[in-house]
């Protein structure tokens, strides 16, 4: 079956990706791949069989797909256990793909089972984080390792659509998003919304309202517009219940932060904490969301870029950070608010993203509030403006986002 699946299913490489995963193959622990639905876990999984293919002609691919009619009837551990069971082959090395694990009862019983017996190296994808933090950690802590995929980096988008670097491009990036079916759907504006509504639609329905038995459909559609409006604001629940009653609803704090936890799980936006530089400490309230996807961001409101492009300006580079697996938070310093600090390995940079840096005033915040940092780490002002990218200022960097997307961090 699963040789069928790749002469009808070409992909592009994701190296970035598929480099990570690949050490891992053939060691005895379950590789994990997560990710927002439709951001290309599958064909990643198709990269890995396909490598594991040239390496070893006579390997055994036991592939499980729930959308394939052949897999609707494996409900639950006990019969993905037996269909495994049943399809090994003895004197061979076997390989196990699972996607969209989670449509599974109880897979993590029957994953158990199979790592301890050694039969088949073991790959799956998923699209909710509580798989990890519930039912996989309880069972087979320290027997995974996770692997999130995200949508198309721009520089992916340049490649996927043979795009030059330009800001033409970017535009474009940033009207449209990465989702990488847009291969298929082309860039035509109409047909690409038309298209992102209804993957909005199926991870709504799906991933948040059928997975954690949401009741209010409407205050959860309200709640998703309220953040694509206010992506890089300062966000509080009870701040959203104050509006919400402004408008003549009433939802308590608790409801809130129950309704945006099944959307983090999703992957479909992500929760971005603040962070107090100089107390090095974590504030437990005030955050920022961020989406998965610019594009879905773009359909659920629209893009108006004059108002709008600060947004996914912002959107863009904590996207960036994300891939390049930094743990990424809102700076506070004083009364000073830094857009990022990023971590990764013990060392940090610190981001200011500005649209234009239009006049003195707005250069000197923007400026000045990185130059209050008392490190050495590296610090970027991120703008659109087309004539000072490159320039040093008391040793920040401004960067045009087109050339900051294409940093390797």
């Amino acid at each position: 079956m699963i040789d069928e699946i790749l002469k009808i299913r070409p992909f592009i490489p994701r190296p970035v990706y598929t480099e990570r995963i690949k050490p891992f193959i053939d060691k005895e622990i379950i590789k994990i791949i997560t990710g927002q639905r439709r951001v290309g876990k599958s064909y990643i999984l198709f990269q890995l069989i396909t490598e594991i293919k040239r390496t070893n002609p006579l390997a055994n691919i036991i592939y499980i797909n729930k959308e394939l009619k052949p897999h609707e009837e494996i409900a639950d551990d006990n019969m993905l256990y037996q269909f495994v069971k049943d399809n090994l082959i003895a004197e061979t090395k076997n390989y196990l793909f699972i996607d969209e694990i989670q449509e599974i009862k109880h897979f993590e019983k029957a994953l158990r089972s199979l790592l301890v017996e050694n039969c088949c190296d073991i790959f799956c994808s998923g699209s909710n984080a509580n798989m990890l933090s519930g039912e996989l950690a309880t069972l087979l802590a320290g027997r995974y390792i996770e692997f999130t995929v995200h949508s198309l980096s721009y520089e992916e988008f340049l490649h996927f659509f043979g795009l030059e670097n330009s800001t033409e491009s970017l535009n474009k990036y940033l009207t449209v998003g990465g989702m990488p079916y847009l291969k298929v759907i082309g860039l035509e504006e109409l047909s690409v919304f038309e298209y992102l509504r209804n993957v909005y639609s199926t991870i709504l329905l799906k991933d948040v309202v059928a997975r954690e038995g949401i009741r209010n459909i409407q205050f959860l559609e309200n709640l998703i517009e309220y953040l694509a409006d206010n992506v890089g604001n300062l966000f509080s629940a009870s701040n959203i219940a104050k509006y919400l009653k402004s408008q003549r609803a009433t939802f308590t704090t608790q409801t809130i932060l129950n309704y945006l936890k099944p959307l983090t799980n999703a992957f479909f936006v992500y929760k971005v904490s603040r962070y107090d530089i100089s107390g090095l400490k974590i504030f437990e309230v005030g955050e920022k969301y961020y989406f998965e996807d610019i594009g879905l961001r773009n359909c659920i409101r629209g893009f108006d870029r004059r108002k709008d492009i600060s947004k996914v300006m912002e959107n863009a580079v904590y996207l960036h950070l994300l891939r390049f697996g930094y743990r990424v938070y809102v700076g506070q310093l004083g009364s000073t608010e830094i857009d990022f600090v990023a971590e990764k390995d013990g060392k940090s940079i610190y981001i200011q993203v500005a649209y234009l840096l239009m006049d003195e005033n707005t250069e000197n915040r923007e400026f000045g509030n990185l130059m209050k940092i008392p490190d050495n780490y590296p610090k970027y002002v991120v703008t659109m403006d087309e004539y000072n990218s490159g320039r040093n200022y008391h040793g920040i960097e401004q960067v045009h986002l087109k050339d900051f997307l294409l940093k390797n961090m």
